[in-house]
């Protein structure tokens, strides 16, 4: 199915349920059909036109009499021959539309003067002028149309005896007419589809743009009105936190107040934000999220799920202690995404997970004993989101080959210990 019928097969399959209909859609089914049919014949171009080629060059060969007409001549081998070379050219008329007219004309010319004219040779140089036609300008269409209507017109005077007016010559000519205009007429209605698809495509586009921009500048009014919302209200505590601190000994009612007004600014605050921040979320939680927090303090399982199918030890160096909550999830993320791409690019190797505690913060390092083929330093979504992890912490991250063999990541985030318990 072509990707641009996508759309509106599933708006027809909607709106088919939503009456209440249950059931294939013939129709659609159809048109899923006739267009892989036509996807085959637009692969194997060469192929379908051997089919009429063949058609032509058998009836050419048959021993029939045109109703009305003369009796045809006796079958040669000339007439073969003639027969067998234009119908051949077809073959190859959509790659080549001119020269294959230029061909099958001078191959109709020569049979008419040969007296050996097979009545399917008229077709073949129609259908050659056809598809000129559609793979082609109007002008080169007409203009090559013309000058082989003519040179067959002239070859059928000069073999016939007769005139221009003839029966036989007017119509050896207006096959030529009407197979270019029936070509002209196939190629201006895909030109136009085309045209259509385009502007289909880009109307689609701009509506989506346009979609993007204003969720945008929504947004950005937003976080404004949140700016605004959190800073009157930031402002607004502190002097009132300033007045209780002045007045806590010697007016302590006055002092009382103050804080009222704290605690009610901080919880305007608080909803404010939660209300401003809800319509800012990208996507809709239905139900809230019952997983634990990511942490280090739940690294056993994190190694136990994958110790499963692939060999994982972890080493820990230093004195543990609490970390600041961006850096334990960073930390904890990193190591879910390295024994991920290990388990990915290194299936079965054995997995080492060093964690070590310094005062100045936590290193991380994850090492595969695999090839070491899995992705190179700074390639790969999961390589750049840990570096973003990392960074986003303040820390350094590091990814590539080992030197003894298979492949390493390793994060220093800093987390020094005067700020535990931030």
């Amino acid at each position: 199915m072509h990707p641009k019928q996508a759309p509106f097969r599933e708006r027809c399959r909607r709106s088919h349920h939503r009456r209440g209909c249950r059931g294939p859609l013939p129709y659609l089914d159809g048109m899923g059909r006739l267009e892989r049919w036509r996807r085959a014949a637009a692969a194997r171009p060469t192929v379908v036109d051997a089919l009429p080629a063949a058609v032509l060059f058998a009836a050419s060969l048959l021993p029939v009499n045109p109703p009305g007409g003369p009796p045809r001549a006796p079958l040669t081998a000339g007439a073969v021959l003639l027969a067998l070379v234009g119908s051949a050219a077809l073959v190859v008329r959509r790659r080549h539309p001119l020269p294959v007219l230029g061909v099958v004309t001078v191959v109709a010319a020569a049979a008419l003067l040969a007296q050996q004219a097979r009545g399917p040779l008229v077709l073949t140089v129609a259908l050659a002028a056809y598809t000129v036609a559609t793979r082609t300008d109007r002008r080169t269409a007409v203009a090559a149309g013309a000058a082989s209507a003519l040179l067959l017109g002239a070859c059928a005077v000069v073999a016939l005896g007769v005139g221009w007016l003839d029966p036989a010559v007017v119509v050896l000519v207006l096959w030529f007419g009407v197979a270019v205009a029936a070509g002209d007429a196939v190629r201006s209605r895909r030109a136009y589809v085309a045209v259509l698809e385009e502007r289909a495509r880009r109307a689609e586009q701009t509506r989506e743009a346009e979609a993007r921009r204003r969720v945008t500048e929504e947004r950005l009014r937003i976080a404004r009105e949140l700016h605004d919302v959190v800073a009157h209200h930031i402002a607004l505590i502190n002097v009132q936190a300033g007045v209780a601190g002045h007045v806590l000994r010697q007016q302590p009612d006055a002092a009382e107040e103050a804080l009222g007004h704290v605690r009610s600014a901080a919880r305007t605050v608080l909803d404010e934000m939660a209300t401003l921040l809800g319509v800012l979320r990208r996507q809709e939680e239905p139900e809230p999220p019952t997983e634990p927090a990511p942490s280090l303090t739940r690294l056993d399982t994190l190694v136990d799920g994958f110790a499963a199918g692939q060999p994982v030890r972890w080493t820990l160096a230093g004195q543990p202690r609490p970390l600041p909550s961006a850096v334990d999830v960073a930390a904890y993320r990193i190591i879910q995404e390295s024994l991920t791409n290990a388990h990915r690019h290194a299936p079965g190797a054995p997995v080492m997970v060093r964690l070590r505690y310094t005062p100045d913060g936590l290193t991380v390092e994850v090492r595969d004993q695999g090839a070491g083929a899995g992705s190179e330093p700074g390639t790969g979504l999961g390589l750049l989101g840990m570096r973003e992890r990392a960074e986003a912490v303040g820390g350094a991250f590091h990814a590539g080959p080992h030197p003894d063999g298979g492949f390493v990541v390793r994060a220093d985030l800093p987390a020094p210990q005067d700020e535990e318990n931030a």
